[in-house]
């Protein structure tokens, strides 16, 4: 039924909506197959749906803009997050002792997601099984929303996770995750001490040095991570899109590859599960000191743990 129905609204499209030049209208002659594609692509810098700022032109229409706005990614991105809100409140709200299928759905997909990360993290990640839910949700729908006939094809509506400003949006609040639990679970010092290791010097000169080194690597790294975060999402969800639209294109539209569109709901998945596995697997390894040493774990353990070597280091 699924398919039957893409199909048909892309016959339709075609029909009533046909392809048109970029910047031209509709109706105006367009030429297959360039101008088809040309008609079905979306670049990279998002629509302005309402400008904040008309006064300053700078940089409204780059890559990646400081530029007050409201594009057409961040719209979607409204919707598919009051979409999901919508729904976790009738689903929390509705709590019956014999749960019905929506209940029944929503608490199966919740304990998935939280045995998975368990699963990964062991059982300190419970604790962020909720930041992970809530990554892989969102950006699994953004992902997902890129794939609606419409959306994309109306200037309005863009699928949010194929906007740079977006996926790098995410990634900042990701990066800002890792980084204030590690410094609650570390506190400032012990947190510093992950990258700034001074102590190491009491073992020798060369053991401190070598160990200043490899702080700072670690820290340079930490930096980086934001950009692969935000950079591998946006490629391969821009990626995909390009790729459907120009084969959609190739077949005139209304042939549409199906199995392209399925390989596509397939990579929208796994990328929103590699976004939200990395941000939990950055927050456990902010948290975790060097050499065993986890003062949050500390205080947690048992009388006698630290007679016990291997239960201290676990």
């Amino acid at each position: 039924m699924l398919i039957g129905t893409v199909l048909v609204v892309n016959v339709l499209a075609v029909i009533f909506v046909p392809p048109f030049p970029p910047g031209g209208q509709a109706g105006d002659a367009c030429a297959f197959p360039v101008c088809y594609i040309n008609g079905n692509l979306e670049f990279p810098a998002p629509h302005v749906v309402l400008d904040l700022a008309p006064g300053d032109a700078a940089g409204a229409n780059a890559l990646l803009t400081f530029h007050p706005s409201i594009s057409s990614s961040l719209l979607t991105l409204w919707i598919v997050s009051a979409v999901l809100l919508v729904l976790a409140v009738l689903v929390a709200r509705r709590r019956d002792a014999i749960p019905g299928r929506v209940q029944n759905a929503a608490e199966f997909i919740y304990e998935a997601l939280g045995g998975f990360a368990v699963s990964l993290g062991g059982p300190g990640a419970r604790k962020y099984v909720p930041i992970f839910a809530a990554f892989f949700l969102l950006i699994l729908f953004s992902n997902w929303s890129g794939l609606i006939p419409i959306v994309g094809k109306v200037e309005f509506l863009r699928a949010p996770t194929s906007d740079v400003n977006t996926t790098i949006g995410l990634a900042l609040v990701s990066f800002s995750l890792f980084h204030i639990e590690g410094l609650r679970a570390l506190g400032l010092r012990g947190y510093l001490g992950k990258f700034f290791p001074l102590g190491e010097f009491r073992g020798g000169l060369s053991a401190g040095l070598i160990a200043m080194f490899v702080g700072l690597v670690e820290l340079m790294l930490e930096f980086v991570k934001p950009l692969t975060l935000s950079m591998r999402l946006f490629g391969n969800i821009y990626g995909g899109e390009v790729a459907l639209g120009v084969m959609t294109s190739l077949t005139l539209a209304f042939m549409v590859p199906v199995a392209l569109l399925g390989l596509e709901l397939m990579l929208n998945f796994i990328q929103a599960l590699i976004f939200s596995v990395l941000t939990l697997m950055f927050i456990l390894a902010a948290i975790e000191g060097h050499a065993g040493e986890h003062p949050a774990a500390a205080r947690h353990a048992p009388a006698g743990a630290g007679h016990e070597p291997l239960a201290a280091a676990h």
